[in-house]
């Protein structure tokens, strides 16, 4: 049985990694989607290899830190599809330097796409989910949004934390035109980014080193949560901020 047959999504940053696994997991499972990227080239070869393999999808461009933008999204996806059930705000950037070294146009750069960018993609799907009688949105925040993370640059933690919280609170207004607004909070996620980082002995011990199972958060376990909250399955879980990470923030 697919778990999200007839549903419509929408996924930020969907053209790579954490993303795209979540589009190839929605369209397996039955969904529309339209993958969202800044990066052209690379949205619509992922738009193409969904659909090569029988999936539905589409790509858009979006800056999601551009306001005029999101809105040109969201009316061209509720014109095509008639509304739109599932945001997945999942595009985000890290600038790795900690506090004493970021410029405050670095921070700037970092909110623009981690805080702003969620804040604005939910402000223009939320009427067209009161329309239609209700949604999922899922925001892609970190155990940084939960802990203070020693080996995590503080303007990464802090925009995090701040996604979680806005979550928590587009939970509770909007809950009764039933829309649910739920986080996921994974650990570090095997990428080919961080499979390369693991070369550095210190750099993996460290990582691999706070996580009781071992292993870091394979791109299935958090598109599988995903998949969880964005279907009929969660339909009343609400507000909640899911760690997808092992047991990090465990103790």
């Amino acid at each position: 049985m697919e778990r999200l047959k007839t549903k419509r999504a929408l996924i930020t940053g969907g053209a790579q990694g954490i993303g795209f696994a979540i589009a190839e997991t929605f369209s397996r499972e039955g969904a529309v989607v339209y993958v969202a990227d800044v990066n052209s080239d690379l949205g619509l070869s992922a738009a193409a290899n969904l659909n090569k393999s029988g999936a539905d999808a589409t790509f858009v461009s979006l800056d999601v830190g551009d306001d005029a933008n999101w809105k040109q999204v969201v009316e061209q996806v509720t014109a095509e599809l008639g509304g739109l059930d599932i945001l997945v705000n999942n595009a985000g950037i890290n600038i790795r330097k900690v506090i004493e070294d970021m410029s405050s146009e670095e921070l700037d750069q970092m909110y623009h796409v981690n805080i702003k960018g969620p804040f604005l993609g939910i402000k223009h799907v939320l009427p067209v989910m009161k329309k239609i009688g209700g949604g999922s949105i899922i925001n892609m925040s970190s155990v940084c949004g939960l802990i203070g993370h020693r080996y995590t640059p503080e303007a990464y933690t802090t925009a995090k934390g701040a996604l979680t919280t806005l979550t928590k609170a587009i939970a509770s207004r909007y809950g009764k035109f039933n829309i649910r607004c739920n986080s996921i909070n994974p650990s570090t996620a095997d990428t080919p980014m961080v499979q390369q980082m693991l070369k550095d002995p210190q750099w993996k011990k460290e990582r691999l080193g706070e996580v009781p199972l071992g292993r870091m958060a394979g791109l299935h376990d958090i598109a599988a949560a995903a998949l969880y909250l964005a279907s009929d399955e969660a339909a009343f879980i609400n507000g909640v901020a899911l760690p997808v990470d092992g047991g990090v923030t465990a103790y």
